[in-house]
């Protein structure tokens, strides 16, 4: 017989989180926590309580709990996931293992390292540079709700990082420029504000850049946004490819 919700409010909450102090230890642990169970808790409320009531050397990151900032994603149970958006009663009452996100440095337990992607992302360009510029006088740059519509959903990213620990290529070559970087350059090929592509075209189209991607579409499965990294990727290329072959068949064109 399976447990009824009864069964399950009296059982605690078990979970066995990675510890790791790189400046004191050679291999990291994990260590069994046991919490009482809520049902409305997320994994997030379940660290918190560790931390404020168990073990206060216990590490993580978060701040807005809204799935907005994006700093609280970790491996939950081997999948990348916002720990602010993932609920206890998901799992419970089987153990929830809690990692730092995969393919990143680890600075502290569950605290990952993001200078690589932050020394990748302004390489792209991820800001407008106006195809026409004009005095601030003149006014703003008008669009159209369909203008808006055509890189909408690529804007939506939240840099919280899921994307690269669910990628297999930046898992394998870290020189890979990756998904959520490759996908804001996109974000700004597509707006029509914007005249910035052939800028962006050497670090997006180089050896580490779009044609890296092989596509497995993990990165977009595991995006709290709904971003579709991968799409964006692939429209990267259709459209640098365009371009090559216009600019090989109509030279100065």
């Amino acid at each position: 017989m399976a447990p009824t919700d009864s069964d399950l409010s009296g059982r605690p909450v078990v979970m066995d989180v990675f510890r790791f102090l790189p400046d004191e230890e050679t291999e990291p642990r994990f260590q069994r926590y046991e919490i009482p169970y809520r049902d409305d808790d997320v994994v997030l409320d379940a660290l918190n309580h560790i931390k404020a009531e168990v073990d206060a050397t216990l590490s993580f990151r978060w701040a807005c709990r809204m799935g907005v900032c994006g700093s609280c994603g970790m491996m939950v149970n081997g999948e990348p996931r916002l720990t602010c958006e993932t609920f206890v009663n998901e799992f419970h009452p089987e153990p929830i293992r809690i990692e730092p996100l995969a393919h990143f440095p680890v600075a502290r337990d569950l605290v990952i390292n993001m200078e690589d992607f932050m020394d990748k992302l302004p390489t792209v360009k991820p800001w407008l540079v106006p195809a026409d510029p004009k005095p601030i006088e003149e006014g703003e740059f008008l669009q159209s709700p369909a203008q808006l519509a055509a890189y909408k959903r690529f804007s939506m990213c939240i840099n919280c990082m899921l994307c690269y620990s669910a990628c297999p290529v930046y898992g394998l070559d870290e020189t890979f420029i990756g998904p959520a970087a490759l996908a804001l350059a996109q974000r700004y090929n597509l707006d029509s504000r914007d005249g910035g592509k052939a800028e962006r075209a050497n670090v997006v189209t180089s050896h580490e850049g779009i044609w890296e991607c092989t596509y497995v579409g993990d990165c977009t499965r595991v995006c709290p946004k709904e971003v579709d990294p991968a799409g964006a990727i692939q429209m990267a290329k259709l459209s640098y490819a365009t371009d090559w072959v216009k600019s090989m068949l109509l030279p100065g064109g």
